[in-house]
């Protein structure tokens, strides 16, 4: 017995050719997608926080503008007190106090980024009050010679004045960590890498659910059961385990529940109004739009317009803003991500609900039918 052997046709040329240059020009833009922020992000209108005298204040902000001008955003407070609350609530990233004893006031606990710009600063501030302590001993003692010279002071006092004014050094800057980071992630290295297995994470749940799972209320139910199951477990292991999530647990996996649901939901949503190709456009919807203006490991100031707050109506900066809130801002607002993540699971849901009774209705459309008429009762047709 001969077997049959199905020979497939060669691809032809053209096809050929295009799926290379259609390949090539996706990860042209992957790679575009996730450099472009990183290069052309900049130190811009960072947020700080600066209290003391109001000549010194002035002194500060003109230097800092002179120096570098809308790299920071001054906002003066009226005590330490209130620099501490402001930095606590993520108004600001940083303050500085300026007194006989000045420091700079940093929240490591905010991002590697944050720290690193706070340290430049507290170096800057220490050249600037030293260079003004030195120009303050040169003066006096300038001032000292001067009277002596004129004979309005004795050699012994003018000599005593010009030593102890050489006596004086400047003041060290002092820098105190206000919300550092915990003792389980002290370099903030599990922050920023649980970025993108989040952004997975949310992809994983609805691509298999939009492959494997049939029927809206089905899909609803799968939706729910992963959101539920895939939190508690991540912050199990992101919280319980490796400690790089901090406060309550169950408000923790809340958030981590409806992260995944905002990304699986629109995938499941966008797929059950148009098809498979649904998931092609959820799935490039977050990883290659939210994910690289997501803000997670640079202040969202630094990317270039409006980008860095656009990214926190997205899934990925959303989730990234809530869950550093909830693990070490507890006083900060976070009531815009939450209602952003709950914006993103409800916008799925009803994608999915439209997509569903327009699939129903092209169902009925093609399937309708007109029964056949018949003449005469049925007592005449042959038995």
């Amino acid at each position: 017995m001969s077997e049959s052997v199905v020979v497939r046709p060669h691809t032809k040329w053209g096809l050929s050719i295009g799926v290379a240059v259609g390949a090539s020009v996706f990860v042209a833009l992957f790679v575009l997608a996730f450099i472009w922020p990183v290069m052309t992000s900049s130190i811009k209108d960072f947020p700080i926080a600066v209290t003391g005298d109001a000549k010194q204040v002035t002194a500060f902000t003109d230097a800092i503008e002179k120096n570098a001008d809308g790299a920071f955003d001054i906002r003066s407070v009226d005590s330490r007190t209130d620099a501490v609350h402001a930095i606590e609530s993520r108004d600001v990233y940083g303050a500085v106090v300026l007194s006989d004893k000045p420091e700079v006031l940093t929240a490591s606990a905010g991002g590697t980024v944050n720290s690193t710009v706070m340290n430049q600063l507290s170096a800057q501030l220490q050249h600037q009050v030293s260079a003004a302590t030195t120009a303050g001993v040169q003066s006096a003692i300038a001032k000292t010679s001067a009277a002596q010279a004129a004979g309005q002071l004795p050699a012994a006092q003018a000599l005593a004045i010009i030593e102890k004014a050489s006596a004086v050094t400047p003041p060290t800057v002092a820098t105190t960590d206000v919300v550092p980071l915990a003792s389980t992630d002290p370099r903030g290295v599990g922050f920023s890498t649980i970025a993108f297995p989040m952004v997975l994470g949310g992809m994983i749940g609805g691509i298999a659910i939009s492959i494997v799972v049939t029927g809206v209320w089905r899909r609803f139910a799968a939706l729910a059961s992963y959101a539920v199951v895939a939190g508690l477990g991540l912050t199990a292991i992101l919280q319980s385990w490796f400690g790089i999530l901090q406060g309550d647990f169950l408000l923790n996996a809340a958030a981590v529940g409806l992260s995944l649901l905002g990304t699986a939901s629109v995938i499941v949503g966008i797929t059950a109004l148009i098809g498979r190709i649904g998931i092609a456009v959820g799935s490039l919807l977050t990883m290659l739009v939210g994910n690289p203006i997501s803000s997670a490991t640079q202040p969202m100031q630094f990317l270039p317009g409006a980008w860095g707050e656009i990214g926190q109506f997205f899934v990925p900066g959303a989730t990234a803003t809530l869950l550093r809130d909830l693990s070490y801002f507890p006083l900060a607002d976070a009531l815009q991500p939450w209602l952003v993540l709950g914006g993103w699971a409800v916008a799925g849901i009803v994608l999915s609900f439209v997509g569903h009774f327009r699939s129903q209705e092209v169902a009925h459309v093609e399937g309708s039918y007109e029964a056949p008429r018949t003449t005469g009762s049925l007592a005449a047709l042959p038995a």
